[in-house]
């Protein structure tokens, strides 16, 4: 009887998507709470519990490593009297491929292990690959010793953090996004971080609060795709660049992940990268350049960089 009461407790675990998309998760890697927040997009003491009900359960086992709580599949969870259990659970998830909410945290994992393979400072890889110090960071900043003091205008800002970077080789920053509590969020940092070079202005992409060629260099990161217009916004972003200035986008890759429409606001799945290059041509600019930034193995989105000069 103990056994079929087990059973049953274990099945009533089970019971729960919110619990089976966490065992999919853990099932490819371990991963901390706040990676795991954000690949499932759960608030932290949510997914806290569920991981302490399956810890509970002997399916999730907890690591420790630098100070910090890594979660995974228990050893055994496939084996003994799981064994069985787990062959429908990998069916299962097999056949789950195409729920949109799989999909959503199939490309959120792939992110975080993404941004875990750039970070040499906690994923050195092997001996001979770990170099103390190393970091895309800094040799990001590095190039910025590189180059003259400009005017730059980060288009579609977000929370501020390329605008700051940005900032350290910039003469001077205009931030511009629609969204006030956004902008709010980005100007606290930059006053914790006591920069000074940056106005910050409310805006929309397709009508710039900024005056004709007032800038160097206009970048677009991550934005293009939120534009229900994206020529009249690449146009308004050559419009406040000087004579001579450069136009820089980074964007994505056109894909088939429907659910950042919904989850993210989404208004294109990305762009074709013979799109991009004509749209930038269309906005008057030459020397259009379109390249791979960041592709990865089983990640569905691909980062496409453009840029383009406005004539003389």
């Amino acid at each position: 009887m103990d056994v079929i009461s087990d059973a049953a407790a274990l099945f009533r675990l089970l019971g729960d998507p919110t619990r089976l998309r966490l065992l999919r998760v853990v099932a490819r890697d371990r991963f901390n709470v706040t990676e795991l927040t954000g690949i499932l997009g759960l608030a932290q003491s949510g997914v806290s519990r569920h991981l302490g009900l399956l810890k509970d359960a002997g399916l999730v086992a907890e690591d420790r490593d630098a100070g910090y709580a890594y979660y995974r599949l228990a050893n055994d969870a496939r084996q003994n009297g799981h064994a069985s259990l787990w062959a429908l659970l990998d069916a299962q998830f097999a056949a789950a491929a195409d729920d949109k909410n799989v999909q959503a945290d199939e490309a959120r994992l792939q992110e975080v292990l993404r941004l875990r393979k750039e970070n040499f400072d906690t994923h050195g890889g092997d001996g001979r690959q770990l170099v103390p110090g190393r970091s895309w960071a800094a040799w990001a900043r590095a190039l910025g010793h590189l180059m003259s003091p400009l005017d730059v205008a980060d288009l579609g800002c977000g929370e501020g953090y390329l605008t700051l970077e940005a900032a350290r080789w910039a003469r001077s920053v205009i931030a511009i996004d629609h969204s006030e509590p956004v902008l709010a969020r980005a100007r606290a940092l930059a006053a914790r971080r006591r920069v000074k070079n940056i106005t910050w202005k409310h805006g929309e992409l397709t009508a710039l609060p900024i005056h004709d060629a007032s800038v160097d260099l206009a970048l677009l990161s991550q934005a293009l795709h939120h534009a229900p217009d994206p020529s009249r916004a690449l146009a308004e972003a050559v419009r406040i660049v000087r004579p001579g200035g450069t136009l820089l986008v980074l964007d994505l890759r056109q894909h088939d992940q429907v659910w950042v429409r919904e989850r993210l606001g989404d208004q294109r799945l990305g762009f074709p990268d013979e799109e991009l290059e004509r749209l930038l041509r269309g906005a008057g600019l030459e020397d259009v350049r379109v390249q791979v930034g960041t592709r990865k193995t089983g990640d569905p989105f691909t980062v496409l960089i453009a840029s383009g000069r406005k004539p003389s």
